[in-house]
């Protein structure tokens, strides 16, 4: 896969919606100095980062990353069809242990449903950055073990076990073990 400039496609949106950097960084609730070292690529963001930053040009991941996706009406999908929200991200990274990899079952927004197919790595980890927002969310581990904290509460859920919470508690997920965990998803309104 051809590397994906992080930073000049971040620009390129926020340039595109009328924003500065400091109204962007103030719509997002991340700091200034934050998107400013994400642009000239002298940072890269953890998920939890981006999805926050996204979230302040009011665009899903996979319009991010994946913007000439066309709109489907698809009901069936093999493999090879789901939208890749992560890849790219790491695409420029050299080769960190503890890669996540999202995947999403069709078009979210249509549908007002996110489905994923999430793999994390030994290591992996959403980010120190808790996770926020409206939403509901929900899954079952597939493979693995992986350490879920929402907001009080944290454990270690293995295969079979499942998760359901509130999303605007802060929420965090980890993979501890020493093995691949899998896990697959819903939110309902779309986050990613």
């Amino acid at each position: 896969m051809q590397d994906f400039d992080i930073g000049r496609r971040l620009r390129e949106m926020r340039q595109s919606a009328g924003l500065s950097q400091r109204q962007l960084a103030e719509a997002s609730g991340v700091p200034h100095g934050q998107i400013s070292m994400i642009e000239t690529n002298r940072s890269n963001p953890s998920v939890a980062s981006l999805r926050k930053i996204l979230g302040g040009l009011n665009v899903t991941m996979s319009e991010f990353f994946e913007p000439d996706t066309p709109t489907t009406q698809a009901v069936f999908f093999k493999p090879q069809e789901l939208r890749d929200l992560t890849t790219r991200l790491y695409s420029t990274l050299g080769g960190p242990r503890g890669r996540m990899t999202l995947q999403q079952v069709g078009d979210a927004r249509v549908h007002n449903l996110q489905i994923l197919y999430e793999r994390y790595e030994p290591g992996a980890d959403t980010g120190d950055q808790m996770l926020e927002h409206v939403s509901h969310e929900g899954g079952v581990v597939i493979a693995g073990e992986i350490e879920v904290t929402v907001g009080e509460h944290c454990a270690v859920l293995k295969a079979g076990d499942s998760y359901l919470f509130d999303s605007t508690l802060p929420h965090r997920f980890r993979n501890t073990g020493d093995r691949e965990a899998v896990v697959v998803s819903a939110c309902t309104p779309p986050y990613l």
